[in-house]
């Protein structure tokens, strides 16, 4: 039932355990699949299991994710996540994820190949009753539902070219006074139905651009803004192994895991391709002024990924919001040199950053570029790095007080 490594197991003793269990027998054999893996390809997640340190439901989802992988195999997966049983479950999965990837990525590669075959898009007609069933989930009187499964390239440029569009018709729409406006969502389902008669779309599109005196110069200087092979940043996480080569995944920020080859692929459209120098995370920078530099804030975010408030889980790429870069140890104007950089910068959400601020009783000391430990009003203690949260105690925090960076001449630019 379970993967590689697992014993077997006679399949009719189930049936009573089931009626035990007040479930189907596929219920419980499930169940059963998931021990079985925690317990014999898994033992470090289960030893932490067994210590409280993370809920039954994320592991048990691991599990189910590395079943395919050999004995061998998995055991990248169980170090990993053992590690990082402390973090919130998307963190948790999120690392499971890459790490499978990791392990096989002949076989994820065939799960790619697999699903370039089953691309489609459906159009499901509503069923009988539901458009007069107020009570229904989803009542559809008057209203069609897409499905749509894309090679991931053509899916993200499909993205941008709808938002694209919805913000033009949002911006250029007639909105009645007084009237609240249409809100971004019904934009981006005008804007999706308007790319069904592309006609319209050119029309709209050169209908918003031709401004009275404009020259049939100024006028085809403006088309470029409308190329639909627009420019992309795509910022990617590479980390070398053992030998010095460059690993098989990258994290690409807002999208996840994925293969140097599908990296490769999300730019196959675009002709013209800039690659920006590689900033090495391991290099810092200190300036003498109040505010952080945007290459400081740049390293700060991509070293971080996101808050680092004890269990933030608010990703910065993601979301689109940008960090408060807030002075870890603050800032002091008739203090020495060098009090901003990437020494003394945490980045936070505004929500933590007022709680931080104004709440009597939480403290935060940075340990290095991307580490730091808090404790909170209450007497909790945690370390906080790029990799997540972890609970330590009292005692462990004074003592990895002891290493917190000092403001000295040292870190004057």
């Amino acid at each position: 039932m379970g993967g590689d490594g697992t014993p077997e197991v006679a399949d009719l003793a189930l049936v009573e355990m089931a009626i035990a269990r007040h479930e189907h027998v596929l219920a419980t054999r499930g169940a059963l699949a998931d021990a079985f893996d925690l317990r014999h390809r898994l033992p470090a997640v289960w030893e932490g299991v067994k210590s409280g340190r993370c809920e039954v439901w994320v592991v048990r989802r691991v599990a189910r994710m590395s079943r395919a992988l050999d004995r061998h195999q998995v055991a990248l997966v169980d170090t990993a996540v053992a590690s990082a049983l402390d973090q919130s479950p998307s963190r948790i999965l999120a690392i499971a994820e890459a790490k499978v990837i990791e392990a096989d990525p002949t076989a994820h590669q065939t799960r790619i190949d697999k699903n370039q075959n089953d691309k489609g898009a459906w159009y499901p007609k509503p069923r009988p009753g539901s458009q007069a069933d107020d009570n229904d989930a989803v009542n559809t009187a008057g209203i069609g539902t897409v499905f749509a499964r894309l090679d991931e390239a053509d899916a993200l440029a499909h993205q941008h070219t709808v938002d694209d569009l919805a913000a033009a018709l949002a911006e250029h729409a007639d909105v009645p006074e007084g009237a609240e406006p249409l809100s971004m969502e019904h934009w981006r389902a005008e804007a999706f139905a308007m790319l069904a008669d592309p006609a319209a779309v050119l029309a709209f599109l050169h209908g918003i651009d031709d401004t009275p005196g404009t020259s049939e110069v100024e006028e085809v200087a403006q088309q470029p803004s409308r190329d639909p092979r627009r420019s992309a940043e795509i910022v990617v996480h590479v980390a070398l192994d053992d030998t010095g080569a460059l690993g098989p995944v990258a994290r690409v920020e807002s999208l996840g895991p994925r293969l140097l080859t599908q990296v490769s692929d999300l730019l196959g459209r675009h002709t013209t391709i800039t690659v920006q120098p590689v900033i090495d995370l391991h290099t810092g920078r200190s300036v003498n002024g109040y505010e952080h530099p945007t290459d400081i804030k740049q390293r700060t975010r991509l070293r971080t990924v996101g808050d680092v408030f004890p269990h933030a889980t608010g990703l910065f790429a993601k979301h689109g919001r940008t960090p408060d870069h807030d002075h870890t140890t603050p800032y002091d104007k008739h203090g020495p040199p060098g009090q901003t950089g990437d020494h003394n910068d945490t980045p936070l959400a505004r929500h933590h950053h007022r709680a931080k601020t104004h709440v009597p009783g939480y403290t935060v000391m940075q340990l290095g570029p991307d580490k730091w430990i808090w404790g909170t009003p209450h007497g909790l203690y945690r370390l906080v790095t790029g990799g997540g949260t972890t609970a330590i105690t009292r005692a462990e925090y004074l003592l990895h007080a002891q290493d917190a960076i000092v403001l000295a001449e040292g870190y004057a630019a």
